[in-house]
């Protein structure tokens, strides 16, 4: 039992061994382009914050910056007091507000798209 057990455990460390280098570059491009969007940004996350509370009222409960309609955006989501999330997108280098949108419900895979301004 235990001469089974060793080269099993011996391909496990090797296999793992070899992966890891693959996990750090994938983490070393990712973190590379958020350095790339961060440069990007004129607006902050507070201004962003700010500009999205101003149009859907509720509670800020994340916000990222991304790639999204060919723009460096902020991401704003917000929880409504019905109980719903929206996602204002604004563009990080004007603090213009491109759209509004109810986030996608987990169950039915629906994305609702409530306006849009500017491209």
């Amino acid at each position: 039992m235990k001469q089974r057990f060793i080269p099993s455990l011996i391909a496990a460390g090797i296999l793992l061994a070899l992966a890891s280098p693959a996990w750090s570059d994938k983490k070393k491009d990712e973190e590379g382009d958020i350095a790339t969007l961060a440069k990007e940004a004129k607006v902050s996350i507070e201004q962003a914050i700010k500009t999205a509370a101003e149009k859907v009222p509720g509670t800020v409960v994340e916000t990222e910056l991304e790639r999204k309609h060919d723009k460096t955006v902020w991401e704003v989501e917000i929880l409504g007091a019905d109980g719903k999330v929206t996602e204002v997108h604004i563009d990080a280098v004007t603090g213009a507000v491109i759209d509004v949108e109810a986030k996608k419900d987990e169950k039915h895979g629906e994305k609702k798209k409530e306006g849009k301004k500017g491209k």
